[in-house]
């Protein structure tokens, strides 16, 4: 057990890791030695990030409280801190079932978690940030909160309302990276589309982005978790016209069954949903679409999920991740649809679906083979140096392979890659 280390554990979204690299940042500040992820954690105090999003993260987030706690029982460790999502949303709970832990802290207590750690107020460090990423890119959230309401989203319930940072706040940061190195930029918030409205009524997503895209050193833009109802088509502009902003954009459509997305309480339909993919696709050519799909929601029908299917078999999306629906307590279809799909339907649906994707996602890997890419190397692994191309966000999408042998590259720069084989989520390359 070191003193004065700290342990940082997130779970969660990428959201959550900007906030835990904000902790890290304070804590560094005020003079504590931060791990994050530890494989060996070894500090005195351990502070655990939480996700309160769905079942199996809710579950994930337990079981790491409890695995230190253990160690705190075994004299490991002489404090345990939870913050995040489900401190949010479950303190009091939490507090009774897990007495163990020494306090628990909401998504938004940072500052004073900072404050009771080192005993006094903390001068300002609004901006420190302890990047936990490979030094050449960085997630930056431009928002906190919600105001959809879909009727299966605990999010808002945990978030609250949307809250759009300030613009040049969010240009200042992406310029103060930049001078560390950074050259590639996540954009992520719960909605991005809605950037800006809680500010003047108006979307400035696409006025943001074109801003950082004039920034010097900004390389690579990627974008985030849009919503397709009120989609701003200016955007797609700014992605087609700006070179360093990716041909990439994730937009969760979650189905496509009026019935359901009805249910859903989506605020698109069909119709809607279809033309804007063809808008996106017909306004920025060669565009890579990620989304995300729910089976199993209250009431849904085979003939809903065999729309389902053939909406994945026709639009032929570059990415695709789905996942069963899971009841939250007070949200809206938890209080007023009964949970009534069998958990092996559900299960049976998703790996439909997914084998479906598998599938398209090997033969549109297929069709890079022959092409020259823009790769950048995110890390060395085995024989190969592991990169991605700007159709690839990190983590979740397909990364070229590059046998170390042929040439020494760097980590975090830039090469022509030819493509010259794939499989069903990786790509094979070689120098050019």
């Amino acid at each position: 057990m070191k003193r004065n280390v700290i342990d940082i554990i997130t779970l969660g979204c990428s959201k959550n890791l900007v906030d835990s690299e904000r902790l890290m940042g304070m804590l560094e500040y005020v003079g504590f030695e931060c791990t994050h992820d530890s494989e060996q954690p070894e500090g005195e105090i351990a502070i655990i990030n939480t996700c309160g999003f769905i079942g199996d993260a809710k579950e994930e987030s337990i079981n790491t409280i409890l695995e230190f706690v253990n160690r705190k029982n075994n004299g490991l460790l002489k404090k345990i801190y939870v913050m995040g999502c489900l401190s949010q949303r479950y303190k009091e709970e939490l507090e009774k079932e897990i007495p163990e832990v020494d306090k628990f802290y909401g998504k938004f207590d940072v500052k004073t978690l900072v404050s009771d750690l080192c005993k006094s107020s903390i001068p300002s460090c609004d901006g420190c940030r302890h990047l936990t990423t490979p030094s050449h890119y960085a997630y930056i959230k431009i928002a906190e909160g919600c105001d959809r309401r879909c009727a299966y989203c605990a999010i808002p319930l945990i978030t609250g309302r949307h809250i759009s940072r300030p613009m040049d706040e969010i240009l200042q940061e992406v310029k103060a990276l930049v001078a560390k190195g950074v050259k590639e930029f996540q954009i992520i918030e719960q909605e991005l589309t809605y950037y800006g409205v809680d500010i003047d009524g108006k979307q400035h997503i696409a006025e943001l982005i074109d801003r950082m895209s004039d920034i010097g050193g900004v390389e690579w833009i990627r974008l985030h978790y849009a919503y397709p109802n009120n989609f701003p088509l200016d955007l797609l502009d700014v992605i087609r016209e700006k070179p360093n902003v990716c041909k990439y954009l994730d937009i969760a459509l979650q189905h496509i069954s009026d019935r359901m997305l009805e249910r859903m309480h989506r605020n698109v339909t069909k119709k809607d949903t279809l033309e804007l993919i063809d808008e996106i696709r017909r306004r920025v050519p060669g565009i890579h679409l990620r989304t995300t799909l729910m089976v199993g929601f209250p009431g849904e029908t085979d003939e809903d999920f065999e729309q389902l299917m053939e909406f994945v078999k026709t639009v032929r999306f570059e990415r695709m991740g789905a996942f069963a629906y899971s009841e939250e307590e007070g949200t809206y279809s938890a209080l007023h649809y009964a949970d009534d799909i069998p958990e092996e339907i559900k299960q049976r649906r998703l790996d439909k679906l997914m084998a479906i994707q598998q599938r398209i996602s090997a033969e549109i890997e297929t069709e890079k083979v022959g092409k020259v890419l823009k790769v950048i190397i995110d890390r060395t692994e085995g024989a190969y140096y592991v990169g991605r191309t700007e159709f690839c966000s990190p983590e979740v999408d397909p990364e070229v392979l590059i046998p170390c042998e042929e040439k020494s590259l760097d980590v975090g720069c830039f090469y022509d890659v030819k493509i010259t084989g794939s499989e069903e989520f990786d790509i094979y390359g070689t120098v050019v």
